[in-house]
């Protein structure tokens, strides 16, 4: 897990690299993969990933899972951009609308989405030490389910599918250094000390539209 934590300054793919994926690949992750927009935002996650003590494959596979390098992707909750923010939470890091751009159109931006999703995966990597992969499943269920079932991996098919696709990409942006992934319900799941990380509060509706 450490290697995870590592926050070099290496590119997630270096140029020239190729990643071994196997005809029997699914098809996304070829797609993925070969997509024109794969190496677009590589500076940004390099960047955000040394801010934050994070290394910059393990964000990059979270972003291709996301939104598949799709800047302006909305989910059907209202996940925003590269990495699928909801307005919620970038209220709770301080993120807001302004005269010149709502809430939305600052979560369309590559960089701006990409540093508050860093920051909110190092809280979230803060709060289940040593277990990657619940850091992971924290930010697509949300940290409140993984507490809910004794940090371990939520039993939701959406969400350990999640996981295993994260870890699939991040495998193939850094050969030989798979994400460790603890089985849902295995009992060293949630063993170990654990740090008691509070994450900013959610905001409250101020009833003022973002203009």
């Amino acid at each position: 897990p450490d290697k995870l934590l590592a926050s070099s300054a290496s590119l997630p793919n270096p140029p020239g690299s190729k990643e071994a994926v196997t005809p029997a690949a699914p098809p996304f992750v070829r797609t993925m993969l070969a997509h024109r927009d794969a190496r677009k935002y590589d500076d940004l996650l390099t960047e955000a990933a040394g801010e934050f003590g994070l290394d910059a494959a393990l964000l990059k596979a979270v972003m291709t899972a996301e939104s598949g390098f799709n800047a302006t992707a909305v989910s059907s909750k209202g996940a925003v951009g590269l990495m699928q923010i909801l307005p919620d939470t970038a209220e709770r890091y301080g993120l807001q609308g302004d005269r010149r751009k709502t809430l939305h159109q600052k979560l369309t931006d590559p960089k701006i989405n990409i540093r508050l999703a860093a920051r909110y995966l190092r809280d979230l990597m803060a709060m289940f030490p040593q277990h990657v992969e619940l850091a992971i499943a924290s930010y697509n269920a949300g940290e409140v389910a993984v507490q809910k079932y004794g940090n371990k991996i939520p039993p939701y098919p959406e969400t350990q599918g999640y996981v295993r696709l994260v870890s699939r990409f991040y495998e193939l942006y850094r050969p030989g250094q798979p994400m460790p992934l603890a089985q849902a319900g295995r009992n060293d799941a949630a063993g170990g000390p654990r740090l008691k990380v509070t994450l900013p509060p959610r905001v409250p509706p101020s009833g003022q539209q973002d203009q």
